[in-house]
């Protein structure tokens, strides 16, 4: 093993694990992983717990209780999902209070069919936060069009937000200008903005699968020297970004009232193309005050070959443009791939909170106590 993993973090990058079970968090591995690997939060998504509950490790007593009070599947998942975030927070508590807030987070996101439904996101938002009940918890809101404002509207309500699925550096400007919005509507409502945190999750490996896909459709040897290019470039240029809003005027006026900066998380960090080395998505997104969230194959990778030389993101904004007008030479349209990304995604969320809300039903029936 090297040290990669505390030189990551030397670097300025927070470390999360992509993934949370009831198993990893009763078994003690996810305070090891604290301890030992140097991870400072937990991200969650519906597809990761489609996969811990439907492998039924730890969850059938709860199950059972729950189909003896003759819930709902879908009060039950919200009562299994947050019982874990919640158990996870505390874990992560000491981390929260010795970072002041900025670590130690748990991220539980909104029900994915109401990614397109402005004020029903709000209103789950607020339930999740409500029914969690820690400090350091992040609800998950989709950067989808409806998405936005309801940003902005959770943000002035004085709650912490990661905000998921962004893949266009364009969408991703829009979330930076929600959370300003919101830090804006939060400071005119007195609240203390310094409470109020956030990050803003750019997805990675999906852009480079889908582009490498048009590339080799493509097929001519220009097309082959840009695989494995675009998704660096494309996060390259989400830090830029985030440099140049985070030294604008309109921040200035929220910092001198303590607002915190909205960190960009390095989301979908697990390479999908055996091609590539497994810790590309960590150490060529190196940069201060980023996140890098990782499934725990990846967290390994880098923990046990990841060579981390410094910062990999300054510098690289010329030859980042460069590649992605490349592509565009090409006839592949930047803003139809990240369109597709962003759709794919929601779709990708609906399904795995069918078949968690498809599989649970089956458990609950299979555990409620005969009639009699």
């Amino acid at each position: 093993m090297t040290d990669a993993l505390k030189r990551l973090s030397d670097e300025g990058v927070a470390i999360w694990l992509d993934d949370l079970s009831r198993k990893r968090i009763t078994s003690g591995n996810l305070a090891e992983l604290i301890d030992q690997q140097h991870v400072v939060g937990v991200t969650t998504n519906p597809s990761i717990f489609q996969k811990a509950i439907s492998s039924g490790d730890g969850y059938e007593q709860q199950l059972t209780d729950l189909a003896t009070r003759k819930v709902t599947v879908d009060e039950a998942i919200r009562m299994i999902t947050t019982a874990d975030v919640r158990d996870a927070a505390d874990i992560l508590r000491p981390v929260f209070d010795a970072t002041d807030g900025q670590d130690g987070r748990v991220s539980i996101e909104v029900d994915p069919r109401l990614a397109h439904h402005t004020a029903a996101t709000v209103a789950e938002a607020k339930q999740l936060a409500w029914l969690v009940d820690r400090p350091n918890t992040l609800i998950k809101i989709p950067a989808t069009k409806a998405g936005l404002p309801a940003i902005t509207e959770v943000i002035g309500k004085g709650i912490s937000v990661n905000v998921t699925l962004i893949f266009s550096l364009e969408r991703y400007r829009e979330v930076m200008d929600a959370y300003l919005a919101g830090l804006e509507k939060a400071k005119a409502a007195g609240l203390d903005l310094s409470l109020i945190h956030s990050v803003a999750s750019f997805f990675v490996s999906r852009v480079d699968t889908e582009i490498d896909k048009r590339l080799d459709t493509v097929g001519t040897d220009e097309a082959k020297a840009l695989k494995g290019k675009a998704a660096l470039a494309n996060a390259r240029l989400a830090y830029q970004a985030y440099e140049e809003v985070f030294s604008s005027e309109r921040w200035a006026a929220l910092d001198r009232a303590q607002a915190n900066k909205q960190r960009p998380l390095w989301a979908s960090t697990g390479v999908k193309d055996p091609a590539y080395k497994d810790t590309l998505y960590v150490v060529d997104l190196v940069a201060p005050g980023t996140v890098n969230t990782m499934p725990e194959a990846t967290l390994d990778a880098t923990a046990d070959h990841g060579e981390v030389t410094g910062n990999t993101i300054a510098g690289t904004y010329e030859q980042a443009r460069a590649d992605l007008d490349a592509v565009a030479k090409l006839g592949i349209s930047y803003d139809d791939v990240v369109q597709l990304l962003e759709d794919e995604g929601v779709e990708k969320f609906e399904a795995s909170w069918i078949d968690l809300l498809n599989s649970t039903e089956a458990e609950l029936k299979r555990l409620a106590p005969s009639e009699g």
